[in-house]
């Protein structure tokens, strides 16, 4: 049977006391005998009753004691995995977290890569429109120049042919 240290200890002080409890129960017995030293036969049956008795409550003791121990043990080492896997949850939470926001960051900034461009392509479609109309503008002003042109040369014709002269002639 593995004893352990505290059973030890345990042991020594019971061993230790006997002969202190001895001495205690023949002072107690020599006041109500006197000169009766000698112990009996029932009176050793029953220290060694007693004596057995004690030691079976010790191993007993210890037996519980050992239960204790072991159950805490377990019970400890149980805990300390559950922390370890709440640990492990909560860094596998965290993860996921940050992988979600490093996601929505991502995200964000794509979004606003496709709005800078929306608006890039609108502004050059305002710019090329803005072209066309003034690139119109022009054509139609260059147009009724050359028909205000065409009319006065043909205007200027016409007279000539005529012959009505104007006064500066």
């Amino acid at each position: 049977m593995k004893l352990y240290p505290t059973a030890r200890v345990i042991f020594a002080t019971l061993i230790s006391l006997l002969p202190v409890c001895a001495y205690s129960a023949a002072t107690e017995a020599s006041k109500t005998t006197p000169n009766n030293t000698a112990l009996s036969a029932s009176d050793l049956e029953k220290i060694s009753e007693r004596m057995r008795q004690t030691g079976e409550q010790m191993r007993l003791d210890v037996k519980k004691a050992r239960a204790r121990f072991e159950a805490q043990e377990v019970a400890r080492q149980r805990e300390a995995e559950r922390v370890r896997q709440q640990a492990i949850k909560d860094n596998a939470l965290r993860q996921a977290q940050k992988s979600a926001q490093a996601r929505e960051r991502q995200l964000a900034a794509q979004a606003e890569r496709q709005e800078a461009e929306q608006a890039k392509q609108q502004a050059e479609r305002k710019r090329q429109a803005m072209l066309v109309a003034q690139a119109t503008k022009d054509d139609q002003a260059e147009q009724l120049l050359a028909r205000k042109e065409k009319a006065a040369e043909a205007l200027r014709k016409a007279r000539a042919s005529v012959g009505v002269k104007t006064f500066g002639e």
